[in-house]
């Protein structure tokens, strides 16, 4: 299973290159994507032709993680004759929100074949297994695990991949996480303090997070405007005990197992 960033930005920063939230993980013939915020559709359509996508799950309703669906459904229904269509899991009012946008009923079923995310939801999608669970930020929020589904007659799979979405409450990620996880987070406010009444984390909560569920490595995105790289990798490691945590950028890859 191997992961490739699509996109890492938050919803506006300052660093040339940087696009909204988007992680394409991967696994044989199996390709999932998490969220497609804006500026994202370009890359992804340079690192594989969008139509081929097993499905694409959406954390929250923010335009950094899920606005370029509306290019993507525009590439569905007007590069290819006939028009494809892919499945999308989302919170449930996203068909809702993008035909409003349009001002157009029907502008998301047109392409897009949507399924509610629930809390504690399992999903087999090809070759993995998707888990979601309701977090901290917006009224329908979730976080995703992401491991391969176990061969006939082996043992569970090895390590999965936990993407924290957007999260205010590093608590709400526990459940999620297995010892040697990858931890895909967040880490907004850097060195910190996160404001009152504004659900994101910073670097000492996710490295105690990570300490706490015994995870594997860190990686870390969403960094807003002006906040240090080198720091915020430096002090989530410490806070991790030594586990190693690394920001991300659009085109890197990472091996999350051996296929």
């Amino acid at each position: 299973m191997k992961l490739t960033v699509i996109g890492a930005g938050p919803a506006y920063t300052d660093r040339a290159g940087a696009v909204g939230a988007s992680y394409l993980v991967t696994s044989g013939d199996t390709s999932l994507l998490l969220d497609l915020g804006h500026g994202s559709f370009a890359n992804l359509a340079g690192a594989l032709e969008p139509s081929t996508l097993t499905a694409i799950a959406i954390s929250h309703l923010h335009p950094d993680h899920f606005i370029d669906l509306v290019p993507l459904r525009h590439y569905l229904r007007y590069e290819f004759e006939p028009p494809r269509r892919l499945a999308v899991l989302a919170p449930a009012a996203i068909a809702e929100r993008l035909d409003a946008l349009l001002a157009q009923p029907g502008f998301t079923a047109e392409a897009l074949d949507i399924g509610p995310l629930s809390d504690g939801l399992v999903r087999e999608i090809g070759g993995l297994r998707l888990e979601a669970r309701k977090v901290t930020h917006t009224d329908d929020s979730y976080a995703f695990r992401v491991s391969p589904l176990p061969r006939a007659g082996a043992a569970e799979p090895g390590p999965g991949l936990v993407y924290t979405g957007d999260c205010g409450r590093a608590a709400d990620l526990r459940p999620l996480i297995q010892p040697g996880d990858v931890l895909l987070s967040e880490v907004s406010f850097g060195l910190g303090p996160v404001p009152r009444g504004v659900f994101h984390l910073d670097a000492g909560e996710v490295g105690r997070l990570a300490a706490d569920a015994g995870a594997g490595r860190v990686l870390l995105t969403h960094l807003l405007s002006g906040r240090d790289r080198a720091a915020t990798e430096a002090a989530t490691t410490r806070a991790a005990g030594g586990i190693e945590a690394t920001l991300v950028d659009p085109g890197d890859r990472f091996d999350i197992q051996p296929d």
